[in-house]
Protein backbone atom coordinates (compact mmCIF):
# COMPACT_ATOMS: atom_id res chain seq x y z
CA UNK A 1 0.00 0.00 0.00
CA UNK A 2 2.94 2.33 0.65
CA UNK A 3 4.01 2.28 -3.02
CA UNK A 4 0.46 3.18 -4.07
CA UNK A 5 0.34 6.04 -1.56
CA UNK A 6 3.71 7.43 -2.68
CA UNK A 7 2.55 7.25 -6.29
CA UNK A 8 -0.68 9.09 -5.47
CA UNK A 9 1.21 11.79 -3.56
CA UNK A 10 3.57 12.33 -6.49
CA UNK A 11 0.98 12.17 -9.28
CA UNK A 12 -1.85 14.07 -7.61
CA UNK A 13 0.63 16.32 -5.80
CA UNK A 14 2.17 17.63 -9.01
CA UNK A 15 -1.33 17.98 -10.48
CA UNK A 16 -2.34 19.98 -7.39
CA UNK A 17 0.38 22.64 -7.56
CA UNK A 18 -1.95 24.95 -9.47
CA UNK A 19 -4.58 24.40 -6.74
CA UNK A 20 -2.44 24.97 -3.64
CA UNK A 21 0.47 27.11 -4.89
CA UNK A 22 -0.42 28.95 -8.10
CA UNK A 23 1.90 31.88 -7.36
CA UNK A 24 4.85 29.53 -6.74
CA UNK A 25 4.05 27.71 -9.98
CA UNK A 26 4.00 30.92 -11.99
CA UNK A 27 7.21 32.18 -10.34
CA UNK A 28 8.96 28.87 -11.08
CA UNK A 29 7.85 28.96 -14.71
CA UNK A 30 9.04 32.57 -15.01
CA UNK A 31 12.40 31.71 -13.42
CA UNK A 32 13.16 28.35 -15.09
CA UNK A 33 11.06 28.54 -18.23
CA UNK A 34 7.96 26.71 -19.38
CA UNK A 35 9.92 23.89 -21.03
CA UNK A 36 11.82 23.10 -17.82
CA UNK A 37 8.58 23.24 -15.80
CA UNK A 38 6.80 20.87 -18.19
CA UNK A 39 9.79 18.52 -18.16
CA UNK A 40 9.94 18.28 -14.37
CA UNK A 41 6.14 18.10 -14.16
CA UNK A 42 6.08 15.25 -16.68
CA UNK A 43 8.86 13.32 -14.91
CA UNK A 44 7.19 13.58 -11.50
CA UNK A 45 3.74 12.74 -12.92
CA UNK A 46 5.17 9.81 -14.91
CA UNK A 47 7.00 8.43 -11.88
CA UNK A 48 3.84 8.84 -9.82
CA UNK A 49 1.77 7.01 -12.43
CA UNK A 50 4.23 4.11 -12.56
CA UNK A 51 4.18 3.86 -8.75
CA UNK A 52 0.37 4.02 -8.70
CA UNK A 53 0.11 1.15 -11.19
CA UNK A 54 2.78 -0.92 -9.43
CA UNK A 55 1.44 -0.14 -5.94
CA UNK A 56 -2.14 -0.92 -6.93
CA UNK A 57 -1.00 -4.26 -8.34
CA UNK A 58 0.85 -5.04 -5.10
CA UNK A 59 -2.16 -4.07 -3.01
CA UNK A 60 -4.49 -6.20 -5.15
CA UNK A 61 -2.30 -9.25 -4.44
CA UNK A 62 -3.37 -9.12 -0.77
CA UNK A 63 -6.74 -7.35 -0.81
CA UNK A 64 -8.33 -5.88 2.28
CA UNK A 65 -12.08 -6.03 1.62
CA UNK A 66 -13.99 -3.06 3.04
CA UNK A 67 -17.32 -3.81 1.36
CA UNK A 68 -18.72 -6.23 -1.19
CA UNK A 69 -20.64 -4.41 -3.93
CA UNK A 70 -23.80 -6.10 -5.20
CA UNK A 71 -23.74 -7.57 -8.72
CA UNK A 72 -25.84 -4.70 -10.09
CA UNK A 73 -23.09 -2.26 -9.08
CA UNK A 74 -20.80 -3.67 -11.78
CA UNK A 75 -23.52 -3.20 -14.38
CA UNK A 76 -24.06 0.37 -13.21
CA UNK A 77 -20.32 1.02 -13.45
CA UNK A 78 -20.32 -0.23 -17.05
CA UNK A 79 -23.11 2.21 -17.89
CA UNK A 80 -21.39 5.10 -16.10
CA UNK A 81 -18.13 4.49 -17.95
CA UNK A 82 -19.61 5.11 -21.41
CA UNK A 83 -19.95 8.89 -20.98
CA UNK A 84 -16.49 9.01 -19.39
CA UNK A 85 -14.88 8.26 -22.74
CA UNK A 86 -17.13 10.75 -24.54
CA UNK A 87 -16.17 13.43 -21.99
CA UNK A 88 -12.49 12.66 -22.46
CA UNK A 89 -12.84 13.12 -26.22
CA UNK A 90 -14.95 16.27 -25.74
CA UNK A 91 -12.14 17.80 -23.66
CA UNK A 92 -10.12 18.11 -26.86
CA UNK A 93 -12.91 18.86 -29.36
CA UNK A 94 -14.74 22.18 -28.89
CA UNK A 95 -18.51 21.73 -29.09
CA UNK A 96 -21.71 21.80 -27.05
CA UNK A 97 -20.62 18.92 -24.80
CA UNK A 98 -17.47 20.77 -23.80
CA UNK A 99 -19.38 24.03 -23.34
CA UNK A 100 -22.04 22.39 -21.18
CA UNK A 101 -19.56 20.54 -18.97
CA UNK A 102 -17.05 23.44 -18.89
CA UNK A 103 -14.28 21.02 -17.84
CA UNK A 104 -15.08 17.63 -19.37
CA UNK A 105 -11.74 16.08 -18.32
CA UNK A 106 -12.48 16.74 -14.64
CA UNK A 107 -16.06 15.52 -15.08
CA UNK A 108 -14.68 12.35 -16.68
CA UNK A 109 -12.25 11.76 -13.80
CA UNK A 110 -15.03 12.22 -11.24
CA UNK A 111 -17.40 9.84 -13.01
CA UNK A 112 -14.58 7.30 -13.64
CA UNK A 113 -13.65 7.33 -9.96
CA UNK A 114 -17.27 7.09 -8.80
CA UNK A 115 -18.00 4.18 -11.16
CA UNK A 116 -14.98 2.28 -9.85
CA UNK A 117 -15.86 3.00 -6.21
CA UNK A 118 -19.36 1.63 -6.84
CA UNK A 119 -18.03 -1.58 -8.41
CA UNK A 120 -15.00 -2.29 -6.18
CA UNK A 121 -14.72 -2.51 -2.43
CA UNK A 122 -11.13 -3.15 -1.40
CA UNK A 123 -8.97 -0.74 0.57
CA UNK A 124 -6.73 -0.21 -2.47
CA UNK A 125 -9.79 0.67 -4.59
CA UNK A 126 -11.07 3.16 -2.03
CA UNK A 127 -7.64 4.75 -1.67
CA UNK A 128 -6.99 4.94 -5.43
CA UNK A 129 -10.39 5.97 -6.76
CA UNK A 130 -11.33 7.98 -3.67
CA UNK A 131 -8.11 10.00 -4.02
CA UNK A 132 -8.81 10.77 -7.67
CA UNK A 133 -12.42 11.70 -6.88
CA UNK A 134 -11.37 14.04 -4.07
CA UNK A 135 -8.65 15.60 -6.25
CA UNK A 136 -11.05 16.16 -9.17
CA UNK A 137 -13.60 17.85 -6.90
CA UNK A 138 -10.90 20.10 -5.40
CA UNK A 139 -9.50 20.92 -8.83
CA UNK A 140 -12.96 21.76 -10.19
CA UNK A 141 -13.48 24.20 -7.33
CA UNK A 142 -10.05 25.69 -8.02
CA UNK A 143 -10.72 25.96 -11.76
CA UNK A 144 -13.81 28.08 -11.08
CA UNK A 145 -11.50 30.68 -9.52
CA UNK A 146 -9.02 30.76 -12.43
CA UNK A 147 -9.22 32.76 -15.66
CA UNK A 148 -10.90 30.91 -18.53
CA UNK A 149 -8.67 28.71 -20.68
CA UNK A 150 -9.53 28.26 -24.35
CA UNK A 151 -7.99 24.76 -24.50
CA UNK A 152 -9.09 22.32 -27.18
CA UNK A 153 -7.22 21.35 -30.29
CA UNK A 154 -5.37 24.26 -31.89
CA UNK A 155 -6.99 25.32 -35.14
CA UNK A 156 -10.19 23.34 -34.58
CA UNK A 157 -13.14 25.76 -34.44
CA UNK A 158 -16.10 25.09 -32.14
CA UNK A 159 -18.85 23.37 -34.10
CA UNK A 160 -21.92 21.22 -33.38
CA UNK A 161 -20.45 18.48 -35.59
CA UNK A 162 -17.60 18.20 -33.10
CA UNK A 163 -20.04 16.71 -30.61
CA UNK A 164 -20.64 13.86 -33.03
CA UNK A 165 -16.87 13.44 -33.38
CA UNK A 166 -16.51 13.31 -29.58
CA UNK A 167 -19.32 10.74 -29.28
CA UNK A 168 -17.91 8.51 -32.04
CA UNK A 169 -14.35 8.67 -30.65
CA UNK A 170 -15.60 8.15 -27.09
CA UNK A 171 -17.87 5.23 -28.00
CA UNK A 172 -15.11 3.58 -30.01
CA UNK A 173 -12.62 3.93 -27.16
CA UNK A 174 -15.21 2.61 -24.70
CA UNK A 175 -15.82 -0.55 -26.75
CA UNK A 176 -12.09 -1.15 -27.33
CA UNK A 177 -11.37 -0.62 -23.63
CA UNK A 178 -14.30 -2.79 -22.57
CA UNK A 179 -13.47 -5.70 -24.86
CA UNK A 180 -9.65 -5.62 -24.96
CA UNK A 181 -7.64 -2.90 -23.26
CA UNK A 182 -8.94 -3.07 -19.68
CA UNK A 183 -8.06 -6.76 -19.37
CA UNK A 184 -4.71 -6.29 -21.14
CA UNK A 185 -3.68 -3.24 -19.10
CA UNK A 186 -5.12 -4.15 -15.69
CA UNK A 187 -5.59 -7.91 -15.79
CA UNK A 188 -9.32 -7.73 -15.11
CA UNK A 189 -12.16 -7.85 -17.60
CA UNK A 190 -14.96 -5.43 -16.72
CA UNK A 191 -17.35 -7.96 -18.25
CA UNK A 192 -16.48 -10.56 -15.63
Amino acid sequence: MLVLLIGLVLFLGVHSVRIVAPAWREATIAQRGETAWKGIYSLVAGLGLVLIIWGYGLARAEPVVLYSPPIWARHLALVLMMPVFVMLAAAYVPGRIRTALKHPMLAAVKLWALAHLIANGTLADVVLFGSFLAWAVADRISVKRRPADAGGVAGLPPAPANDLIAVVIGATLYVVFLLFLHRWLFGVSPLG
